[in-house]
This record gives C-alpha cells, structure tokens and sequence, in this order.
C-alpha cells in the first residue's frame, strides 16, 4: 500500500522536557496502527504532532498525496480527522448540529454530510439521537458525536485518542466495530490507547511509546517473536522495563493549540455552555 503519512526524525521539546525523542514512522494507506503506552508515553503529543496542531522542534512530519507529492502535515489538515479525548460539544446544538457545523467548516454541503452522518450513526446504534440536544449527553453519547463529527468530511486518516476511555462496555465495543469497519473499507486509523488487550482486538500494527521513544513497531507476533516471550503483556513488560519517566510536566498550550482548541470548543464566553470546561 502506499505512504500516507511519514515522520523522520521528530523530536519534540517543552523547555527542557523531551516530550518526543527521535521517532521515525511510515503509515501506509488502508493501516489499523494501534499506539499504545503508559502515562507520559508521548502518546498524546506524538498525536497532536501527526495531525499539525504541533510543529516539531525537530524533524519534519509529511503527508503524501496520491500524486506522490510530499507536503508538511499542518498544510493539510483537512485531510485529518481527529477524535480527542475532550470531545468539546457545543451543549446548545443538538449532536447533528454540532457535525453539520464541523461539516460547513470544511466546505461539504448538508446533503453530503447527512448521508455520511446517517450511516455511520446507524453503525453505532446512534442514529434516533442525532437531533437531541447534546446537554446531558452521556460519556458514551459524546464520543460518537464526536467519532461522527471527524468523519463527516471524509478524511484520509482518523486519529483517535483514547477513543473507549470511560465508557461502558457497549459503547467500547461499538467503537471498535466502527473502527473494524473503517479498515475493512481501507481507511486507515491511529488509535492510542492505554490497553495493549483493546489495541489488539482492532489493530493489525502496534506501535509500543515509552519515555517518548518508539521501542517497537510491528504485528503482535513480531512482537512477542522480538523479545521471546508469549504474550503481548510480557513483550509490553521486557520492551519498557526501564523506569518511567516521572517529572514530566504538563505541556505549556501553544498558539497552535489554542487555534485548534478554540476550533473545537467554544470560546470562553460561553465556557458553562461546553461539557469540557
């Protein structure tokens, strides 16, 4: 399959923290990558530099086109979806409202994003919520709004952060059965995630973050065949063996992040309107 996106070399820094240290990585059209670490991997960061909200301070992150032409991701943002942890709904809107605006942004008209909506709501069992206000939504509801809303555009590749944290087994599952389906259509995934046993169940790869590095990148087999051992649990343990870095600081919010912060959520003069703030 061919390159989607490429990072050479990408390390990046706050102050003298080493946030992302060195990572060099391929992502092929039509891959299932699940990331996969512990808190203070760089999972997150190693996530906001792949889809532009970060620039690197080192290195050089690429998006190829289907022409074979290489350009800087944050150019082509739109040809990202992401999914993070916060998913920043507007609570006035109804969840349909909340996608279409997201939808206009990019330019696709309502017909368009409706059918796109509609059937991909229809997978999570969704579809009769859409025109609910999403105020007093559950945890469940307000992550497939907004699984809804990063691909209502049609992206070429789906960030997911965290996609199942906090929420209850049926909605868990209904995210992976989505994510299962994107693969068997040939889209392709990140999905970070904290539980190597979750990144299994949907991932074809697994990139293994410890300390901001990448200790391993393959199938589950070369996992285990790398460190001989017979689960991915105890290939996990041998390849992070060494202490976790713990006086990671939080990671200051740059201009970058506050445009795309402020993309996502409202702003701050209707901070009681947002279930994030």
């Amino acid at each position: 399959m061919s390159v989607l996106l490429s990072s050479k070399g990408v390390e990046k820094r706050f102050s003298d923290i080493v946030a992302v240290d060195g990572v060099d990585l391929t992502l092929s059209r039509g891959d299932i990558v699940g990331l996969v670490g512990g808190n203070g991997a760089g999972k997150t960061t190693m996530l906001r530099l792949l889809c532009g909200l970060y620039r690197p301070s080192e290195g050089s992150i690429s998006f190829h086109t289907e022409e074979g032409l290489q350009r800087p991701v944050h150019e082509l943002r739109s040809k990202l979806g992401v999914v993070p942890e916060s998913t920043g709904l507007y609570h006035r809107l109804t969840a349909w409202e909340n996608i279409r605006y997201h939808s206009r942004l990019h330019g696709i008209e309502d017909d368009v994003a409706w059918t796109r909506t509609l059937r991909f709501a229809k997978a999570l069992d969704f579809a009769e919520d859409l025109h609910r206000h999403t105020r007093g939504f559950s945890r469940g509801m307000r992550q497939k709004t907004a699984l809804l809303r990063a691909l209502v555009h049609g992206p070429e590749i789906l960030l997911l952060d965290e996609p199942t944290g906090g929420l209850d087994v049926t909605s868990a599952r209904m995210v992976r059965e989505l994510v299962r389906q994107l693969r068997a259509e040939g889209g392709t995934v990140i999905y970070s995630t904290h539980h190597l046993a979750e990144a299994q169940l949907v991932c074809d790869r697994i990139i293994i973050m410890h300390n901001g590095q990448i200790r391993i990148d393959g199938t589950p087999d070369e996992l285990m065949d790398s460190t001989q051992t017979e689960s991915l649990e105890e290939a996990y343990v041998a390849l992070t063996s060494d202490v976790a870095r713990t006086d990671a600081k939080d990671e200051p919010e740059s201009k970058l992040s506050k445009m795309w912060r402020s993309f996502l959520t409202p702003s701050s003069r209707n901070r009681e309107v947002s279930e994030d703030e």
